[in-house]
């Protein structure tokens, strides 16, 4: 019955950003726990967020980039040429994403950082809450083992999309 009921969510849409460093590493942040008690509260993503009403794709990208990690200093290397989606499992249907989507339709974009890693800051500013507690540079080939398994097609997706970005 819930499965029947959540085709009738819409999508929520999204950007998501591979931010990729010098040595050709992907950014990744651990996941503050929402949803889940123990280890498994605990997964690695990329940043990814929401498009506000009337923002183009890439203006958010940018401003989650920067809510997310602080950071500020890239050089925008691609943009997918479409939208990737994922379905939510039913475990966490009408509690993740507010309970308001089904999953995510996301707009995915690779990113050169170009600064000092100093700019890095995961902390909460102003008044929003920090979205990870943790980060680290890792291969692009970690990237589907690192995540919740319900979003892994779309990482292995993304990879296969910026892999000339990737070395």
């Amino acid at each position: 019955m819930l499965a029947e009921k959540s085709l009738d969510l819409p999508y929520r849409p999204c950007v998501g950003i591979m931010l990729i460093n010098q040595s050709h590493r992907v950014w990744v942040g651990r996941r503050r726990p929402k949803w889940a008690a123990g280890p498994a509260a605990h997964f690695w993503q990329m940043p990814q967020g929401g498009i506000l009403p009337g923002e183009g794709q890439r203006a958010a990208a940018l401003r989650e980039l920067e809510e997310e990690t602080g950071v500020t200093s890239v050089e925008v290397l691609a943009e997918a040429p479409g939208w990737l989606s994922y379905d939510l499992p039913d475990d966490l249907m009408g509690i993740a994403l507010k309970g308001r989507y089904r999953g995510q339709r996301q707009k995915w974009f690779a990113m050169r950082f170009t600064g000092r890693e100093e700019e890095i800051d995961v902390a909460p500013r102003g008044r929003r809450k920090a979205e990870f507690e943790a980060w680290r540079w890792v291969a692009a080939g970690q990237l589907a083992g690192l995540i919740v398994p319900f979003k892994r097609q779309v990482y292995a997706e993304v990879v296969r999309e910026f892999a000339p970005w990737l070395g």
